[in-house]
């Protein structure tokens, strides 16, 4: 039995051998000068795709940001009344024919006239010539040179809610006009190469393949489909469940202060979270191949669990974008339970080593 075995390793070692023979030096250089031509030709593909939906992966990514925003502006003021009965209604509570008072909220354009933030206006609820419930000026507005007769329909949306910010003000900021054409450029070359991965790692196999054993190349298969899985499955648990509770707690901190966020700042800053993410998901796969190659055991992560444990709270409050503790424990939780699942997978791919 162990003749055979010392047989099949040797028969290995040789194919192993043959295979990389086969090709001189430059054959190989000339070979990974074909894989790297083929890898940015795949690459500036995805580049031109990506760059045509690229305002839309940005509105995605801002999607937690402008929502925190939004929470961040609903700071409910006492209403102190005459009777104490009186409540804020929405919008969509009035009939037709009521009047009152519409104030501009931001600069406004009625025809050629330009309406300052912070103007009001008398005006009434009532139906429009195509059936529609609107509001009106209710009296003229003089605006500069022109006057605005009464009757004009104001751009009032019914289905806000109260409080919700409005277009503009949920908008992220930029400095520059070049930054628009930079941060989506920077947006598509991520989505790119998140896209061309799986092409990406195809090519290095190829051209690394020929040089492995057998039994290496057993390893490398399941290693890629592992990382792969865990990498978008981290970014993904960053996306949903760190990254907002860390956003407000950041705008939380500025709430005493007036907010411009700068949209390549924060394109940035979440790139960054998911990427910390999907690298630290990588714990399973990364055990998987030390422990098949007989580096690490199930007994050896498990002796060390105490300093494995101080080694991921000092990580996860490096990784955390903020300082307080509960966003270092969304950190810390899922390196302790990915942790454990490396533990199970050393236990069930793990090889011993063998005596020389």
């Amino acid at each position: 039995m162990a003749s055979t075995l010392l047989d099949t390793d040797n028969g290995e070692e040789r194919e192993g051998r043959q295979l990389g023979g086969q090709m001189s030096f430059l054959e190989h250089l000339d070979e990974l000068r074909r894989r790297l031509i083929r890898s940015m030709v795949f690459v500036f593909a995805a580049l031109l795709l990506c760059w045509f939906v690229s305002d839309r992966i940005y509105n995605f990514l801002s999607v937690p940001v402008r929502r925190a925003m939004a929470e961040a502006a609903e700071r409910p003021v006492p209403l102190q009344g005459l009777t104490g009965g009186e409540t804020i209604q929405p919008l969509n509570s009035v009939t037709d024919g009521t009047t009152g008072r519409y104030v501009f909220g931001e600069a406004t354009r009625l025809g050629k006239s330009l309406i300052p933030a912070g103007a009001s206006v008398a005006a009434r609820v009532a139906h429009g010539p195509d059936g529609q419930l609107g509001v009106f000026t209710d009296e003229p507005v003089f605006a500069g040179p022109t006057v605005i007769p009464k009757g004009v329909r104001l751009p009032v949306d019914f289905s806000a809610q109260p409080g919700a910010l409005s277009d503009r003000e949920g908008q992220l900021v930029i400095h520059t006009a070049l930054e628009p054409f930079s941060l989506y450029l920077e947006v598509s070359l991520y989505a790119a190469l998140c896209l061309s991965v799986p092409f990406l790692l195809w090519q290095i196999w190829a051209f690394i393949s020929p040089g492995l054993y057998p039994h290496e190349r057993g390893y490398a298969m399941p290693f890629v489909l592992m990382s792969s899985v865990s990498f978008v499955i981290g970014a993904a648990f960053a996306y949903y469940v760190i990254f907002p509770p860390a956003i407000r707690y950041l705008l939380g901190l500025g709430q005493d202060f007036r907010l411009f966020l700068n949209a390549s700042d924060y394109f940035d800053f979440i790139i960054i979270v998911m990427l910390a993410m999907g690298v630290v998901f990588q714990m399973p796969a990364i055990t998987y191949v030390l422990a098949r190659i007989g580096v690490v055991s199930a007994g050896f992560l498990v002796r060390h669990w105490r300093i494995s444990t101080i080694v991921i709270l000092v990580a996860a409050a490096v990784l955390s974008p903020t300082n307080d503790i509960p966003n270092m424990l969304l950190f810390a939780a899922p390196m302790l339970v990915l942790y454990v699942v490396s533990v199970f997978v050393a236990w069930i791919f793990g090889r011993p080593r063998t005596a020389e």
